[in-house]
């Protein structure tokens, strides 16, 4: 197994990447690589860079950001920016020292600012450091730098002008046509190059990189050329530069980087580009008059406003920002496609069943007796037989009901707001509709998050206002009140603390439905369905109970020992991170279930393979009950299919990635078989094989199918609590 890379390597790779909004350490190496094809710029661009993380290391900035490259991106910018126009000498170094100092302190400081209101960066240190050595150079303080004959101080100089193919090596590409060439050369033009061999290297890292990434750059190209054909804006022909470091790149970034890829972000991708322009055509002609170059200026207004456009809106609707980055488009898209199908515990109060044992519900949401109209989010609960009745014969008193008398149980952690407790029960087939409720119990979970259950019998009610009590305590018995022919449980969840309140739609956290033993996690059941609470098993639970300290060794055949230890981040999301690889698995326990939410690192190491195997276990040591759950589609193994996927996938998914597992218990051990289906367009094939096994209170070993290779991992706890 491969050792993870050096900090200061990932660093620095990461601060070329960066420019393209990626971590991609294929797309940093080819960017690092092509920037030596200009010489002074490569050199100046990475003693910048290093120089920037030396010095932000230093000083004791935060390591994270130094790490993916956020302080020093822009001292990258400036120190091409340097070796693209002016010569080596000792004023040169000079400068270029005090330049990165100032754009290292703007970086940090203005990173921390917008941070704060989750704003980005953006390329604005770059900017204001250069126009500052711009402006001294024209004025009667050269300090001494002595300014080269290059064809990008022409382009910067005028949208207008065409200049002609600046070519590195041997290679002609004067066959090329003009708009490729042109498309190529825009993006050599984020280095400040020139050059078409440049932007097809490029391009192909792009592509590595992010197939979305790749086809908003392209497509915004194709809008800029068809938006100024049409307006005739540059009747010379659009600037190469400005296409690339501000038209395409905007485009880039709200289409797929700061949006979630979908239909709409690419309509906005769309809008972007006559919006850049516009911000270009301005702003050169008010800095001209300091003689002064726009720069990637308009890139950094464009977003900077669409962003806090967005940010405004009260309901963000179905165009959604990206709120964990990624820095892929694909893996931004698909986690939250993922995290929006089966991370509902994050949405919701973890509502349980107020009862034990088996219940049905005998009138649903919007039923055709009393749920109705403002009222209609409500259940109704009733115990039957297996013959369907609900009642023992012949169903003449209260205490022939299966339900009467049952106990009903607090359905979640709360305050008791309103109590009832005084209303005698109805003889069967009568009712009280003067009490309409009946004897009823209020708890306020949240603000503006209330459970009620009404109908309870006389007297029998455990609790008293103001009471604290948590999920699954005793707190009455189910009676016969109120607007009740027969015993029953009603059940509600409403904002306001009233007996009488307007219903709420809300779902219960986990229940099993009793006629295909399913899982049903964060659903409303429906009318007719019959569903029992979940129960855990103690040693289940033990075994994933992974507090930060948790220490284990894995170890198995082919692979080398790893070392992992579970810790907490700064949101309180707790993870499992392998001290061996620098592999990390995000999970969630929740006391019914442990599961998976994130995995990022090494995919060959030993804790990716337990966390496929483990992706979701609940506590439950019951073999009937079925558990399943989704992958993040980034998963899949195909890779040709998948990248054709991504280009699809804002607009239309055809892969899904399936999990099941079923419990088999053994005396002190007990198994979690697992499978992994893929989906491809209706297509269904299983594609991984897996067993996670307990022994007691313990994780003992897991073994893991996939792709044709078989591993058998041994686990070790270091640590018992």
């Amino acid at each position: 197994m491969k050792k993870s890379i050096p900090f200061s390597i990932q660093a620095v790779i990461n601060s070329y990447a960066i420019l393209f909004f990626s971590q991609n350490k294929i797309l940093g190496l080819l960017l690092l690589a092509v920037s030596f094809f200009n010489p002074t710029a490569g050199i100046a661009g990475l003693l910048s860079v290093i120089f920037t993380i030396g010095f932000v290391s230093l000083m004791g900035y935060c390591r994270e950001s130094t790490r993916i490259g956020l302080f020093s991106f822009n001292s990258l910018l400036l120190g091409i920016g340097f070796g693209t126009f002016y010569q080596f000498n000792i004023s040169f170094f000079c400068w270029l020292l005090i330049g990165c100092l100032i754009t290292a302190i703007l970086s940090v400081t203005l990173a921390t600012l917008l941070g704060k209101y989750g704003y980005p960066l953006l390329s604005v240190p770059f900017v204001i450091t250069f126009w500052i050595v711009l402006a001294t150079v024209n004025s009667i303080y050269h300090m001494g730098l002595e300014q080269k004959n290059s064809a990008i101080l022409n382009e910067l100089s005028t949208t207008s002008k065409n200049n002609a193919f600046q070519l590195t090596g041997v290679f002609d590409f004067s066959h090329i046509p003009y708009l490729p060439g042109l498309f190529f050369r825009a993006l050599s033009a984020v280095l400040f190059q020139n050059n078409i061999l440049t932007g097809i290297i490029i391009s192909i890292g792009l592509l590595i990189h992010s197939r979305i990434n790749f086809s908003l750059l392209f497509i915004a190209f194709t809008v800029a050329c068809l938006f100024n054909k049409l307006t005739g804006t540059y009747p010379e022909g659009f600037s190469y530069y400005h296409l690339g470091s501000n038209v395409m790149m905007a485009s880039a970034a709200i289409g797929s980087f700061f949006l979630i890829p979908s239909a709409r972000s690419y309509l906005w991708a769309l809008i972007t580009v006559p919006i850049t322009m516009l911000f270009i055509n301005g702003f050169t002609k008010i800095l001209g008059i300091y003689d002064l170059p726009v720069l990637s200026l308009p890139f950094c207004l464009s977003t900077f406003l669409l962003l806090v456009f967005f940010r405004l809106r009260i309901s963000p609707g179905k165009l959604q920002l990206t709120i964990l980055q990624h820095y892929s488009p694909e893996r931004n898209l698909y986690q939250y496609l993922n995290a929006k199908e089966r991370l509902d515990e994050l949405k919701y109060f973890k509502f349980n069943l107020p009862f034990m044992g088996r219940w049905t519900i005998s009138q649903g949401y919007d039923g055709t007796i009393t749920h109705k109209e403002a009222w209609g989010k409500a259940l109704d609960f009733v115990i039957k037989d297996e013959d369907g009745n609900t009642y023992k014969y012949p169903g003449i008193q209260a205490e022939q009901y299966y339900c009467y008398n049952k106990p009903v149980l607090a359905c979640g952690d709360g305050i008791v707001e309103e109590v009832v407790t005084h209303i005698d029960d109805n003889e069967i087939g009568q009712v009280n509709t003067i009490e309409n409720w009946g004897n009823t119990i209020v708890i306020k979970h949240l603000t503006g998050l209330y459970s009620k259950v009404s109908h309870l019998k006389k007297n029998s009610i455990k609790v008293k206002t103001g009471d604290f009590v948590k999920q699954g305590d005793l707190i009455a018995l189910c009676g016969n009140s109120g607007r009740s022919p027969e015993p029953h449980l009603h059940f509600q969840v409403q904002t306001t603390p009233y007996i009488g309140s307007q219903t709420l739609a809300y779902p219960f956290s986990y229940f099993i439905d009793e006629k295909d033993n399913s899982l049903c996690s964060f659903k409303i059941p429906s009318e007719g369905e019959e569903i029992s609470p979940l129960g855990t098993t103690h040693s289940i639970k033990q075994a994933f109970k992974l507090q930060p300290g948790y220490l284990a060794t894995v170890s198995a055949a082919d692979f080398e020992t790893e070392h992992l230890e579970v810790f907490t981040d700064a949101y309180n999301q707790s993870y499992i991170q392998s001290k061996t690889t620098g592999a990390v698995a995000y999970f969630i326990n929740n006391g019914s279930s442990f599961y998976f939410t994130s995995f990022y690192g090494d995919q060959k190491s030993l804790l990716f393979y337990f966390y496929l195997a483990a992706y979701k276990v609940m506590f439950v040591g019951d073999e009937k009950v079925k558990v399943t759950d989704a992958y993040p589609v980034q998963l899949f193994a195909n890779k040709p299919i998948l990248w054709l996927h991504d280009v699809l996938a804002p607009f239309k998914q055809f892969i899904k990635l399936s999990y099941n597992n079923a419990c088999i218990t053994k005396g002190a051990e007990t198994a979690f078989c697992a499978e992994q289906h893929s989906t491809i367009w209706g297509s269904r094939k299983k594609t991984m094989e897996a067993t996670v096994l307990l022994n007691g209170n313990s994780i003992q070993a897991f073994t893991v199918s996939l792709n044709g290779k078989k591993v058998e991992a041994k686990w070790i706890v270091e640590n018992i609590y």
